[in-house]
């Protein structure tokens, strides 16, 4: 079967740009949508000189003292950006080896008294200082504009790939003054003889519509998991990002776009340097319940038939994000990034935060 994939495919994004080769695209999108969950992108309008400007300012980042990267800790802010320690996350019981920056596209936060918890989940980031780091904040900002572009147009293909033409998801996102979307900068340190796992991050879906990530160095790692359970190796293709679908996507479309699986392994013992994510998760609105009636789509008979011939998925190790189909996005959301860092809710979400964790704050956090 087709969906039993052994490679990730690779869609050249320039075919969608052009009346002549856009058909071709969309054939091969509906294809990596419906089958895999996962694909890569090339040739893409995001700028090549400012992909390498950012990925140069990443270990400059990670090698800020550490005094400075305590500053913009996550526990600072209500919107859960900021700084997380190495360790400080588990998956399924396993420590995630990974340190990160939570960093998002620029937003004015818009709850007000009255208004569900959900709503200050987003707001502005944390920043280091210009003088410890001049031009990174600058340089991200360019780059999550053209991602936040690019993600914006890609979604408009895939929806004509499945059959919706390319205002069928629009009905998903807020105004743009409401939305916003998020990113992480990861740094994967070499494993040790003293490391507990070879765990970079422990096999879980993505929660939104779609995930663009940039594998910003040359280390192998990231692996998706296909129909029959086995992981396959999405490794670094230079000039290329890797786009995958998340759990919100996979319940609006009634199982038709596949939210795969992925994990991420730490750079073996005997590498010279640590493994570099950017992945840049583009939301859908807080309020979207993707299973009210408003949201229900309709697919063509075809569409649904490639579904079926696919068939189900064998029990996968990832189990996050269940609840899409039931609450709020913006909810589903909240409750994940208090489970896995458990010390911003008892910061700023102290009733939630309660009811998660009754007997006070843990070592670690876990989405699951």
């Amino acid at each position: 079967m087709a969906a039993n994939f052994t490679a990730v495919p690779v869609l050249d994004y320039s075919l969608a740009l052009s009346p002549s080769t856009k058909p071709l695209f969309i054939k091969q999108l509906r294809n990596a949508a419906i089958n895999v969950g996962f694909l890569y992108l090339s040739n893409t309008p995001v700028d090549g000189k400012l992909t390498e400007d950012l990925i140069n300012f990443i270990p400059k980042m990670f090698d800020l003292p550490q005094e400075h990267k305590e500053k913009i800790r996550m526990r600072n802010s209500p919107h859960f950006l900021g700084y997380s320690k190495f360790g400080a996350e588990l998956t399924k019981g396993k420590v995630d080896m990974r340190e990160q920056f939570d960093i998002a596209t620029k937003h004015e936060c818009q709850w007000k008294d009255g208004d569900p918890d959900y709503k200050r989940l987003w707001g502005p980031s944390q920043w280091p200082d210009e003088a410890l780091i001049p031009g990174f904040r600058s340089t991200l900002e360019q780059y999550l504009e053209q991602v936040h572009a690019l993600a914006d147009s890609f979604v408009t293909v895939l929806s004509e790939s499945i059959g919706l033409g390319p205002d069928g998801l629009s009905k998903f996102y807020d105004t743009p003054e409401l939305m916003q979307h998020r990113s992480k900068i990861v740094q994967y340190p070499v494993v040790n003889e003293r490391s507990p796992s070879n765990q970079g991050v422990g096999p879980h879906y993505d929660a939104g519509f779609v995930t663009v990530l940039l594998q910003a160095s040359p280390h192998e790692g990231l692996q998706v998991q296909n129909l029959r359970g086995e992981w396959i190796d999405a490794k670094p293709i230079p000039g290329t990002f890797v786009v995958n679908f998340g759990r919100a996507l996979e319940f609006a479309t009634q199982g038709i776009v596949r939210a795969t699986s992925h994990r991420v392994l730490s750079p073996p013992l005997g590498s010279t340097s640590p493994r570099y994510s950017v992945p840049f998760f583009h939301n859908i609105g807080l309020d979207v319940r993707v299973s009210d009636k408003q949201y229900q789509l309709e697919f063509p008979s075809q569409i649904l038939d490639l579904r079926d011939k696919r068939g189900q998925t064998a029990d996968t190790d990832s189990v996050n994000f269940s609840e899409f189909g039931t609450e709020p996005s913006g909810h589903v959301n909240l409750v994940g990034r208090i489970k896995s860092h458990p010390d911003v809710a008892e910061q700023h979400y102290h009733a939630l935060f309660k009811r998660y964790f009754p007997e006070g704050l843990p070592e670690h956090g876990s989405a699951y």
